[in-house]
């Protein structure tokens, strides 16, 4: 098992147990988010931690597939599916960093609190792009840290390795806009919020229409 799985297992239950840094950031994402939706959609969730905004999002949609490396979480994730009587969600411990393929198959893709974390997000993103549908949305929040908060790069290393922070990518947020437009998307909508989280609706294009004369 490797550093990164261990570090989500062992903070699991706790991070389970810990409130929404910015409740009302949190609420606003998810009403945006589900005015895209619809009741035939069917969403892949990148990195569903313990399944919460998953789990939120179900009743406006058909189907849920929520995968996340943990086991620990994905257990959470199960227990509160069952609790809730939720069955259109479907959670997988998955590495969603060696994601297969499933071409043109959901309407959407989610990955909240994700691409910072990974290391190689264009990788994650050019997924994302592969497993929409044309005219599917893939749904981003994710933590850009640049400027004065750079100089973490220097520190965070070694907080990782001593096991006190998961690991952390530095971009800024016009190099994640790039990232997505770079995979083919237009970017839809945009929100940064004040805690340097940007908020991403991207649209995958649907292509052209012949036109015969």
């Amino acid at each position: 098992m490797n550093r990164k799985i261990k570090f989500w297992n062992r903070i699991a239950k706790k991070y389970a147990k810990s409130p929404v840094a910015d409740q009302a950031s949190y609420e606003k994402k998810l009403q945006i988010t589900q005015s895209y939706l619809q009741p035939e959609m069917e969403i892949f969730e990148i990195g569903c931690g313990t399944g919460t905004t998953a789990l939120l999002h179900a009743p406006f949609v058909q189907r849920i597939h929520a995968l996340d490396f943990s086991e620990t979480m994905i257990e959470i994730c199960r227990e509160k599916a069952k609790s809730l009587s939720i069955e259109n969600v479907f959670f997988e411990c998955k590495d969603i960093e060696g994601l297969s393929k499933e071409k043109n198959h959901y309407d959407a893709v989610m990955a909240h609190s994700v691409l910072h974390l990974v290391d190689d997000k264009q990788s994650i993103i050019d997924n994302a792009y592969d497993l929409l549908k044309p005219g599917g949305i893939f749904v981003s929040s994710t933590i850009c840290l640049t400027g004065f908060y750079a100089v973490l790069k220097y520190v965070w290393p070694v907080m990782y390795w001593l096991g006190i922070f998961p690991s952390l990518r530095f971009f800024s947020s016009q190099a994640l806009i790039d990232a997505h437009i770079s995979s083919g998307f237009t970017i839809d909508y945009q929100w940064q919020t004040s805690s340097n989280n940007l908020f991403l609706i991207a649209k995958k294009n649907k292509p052209p229409q012949n036109i015969h004369q």
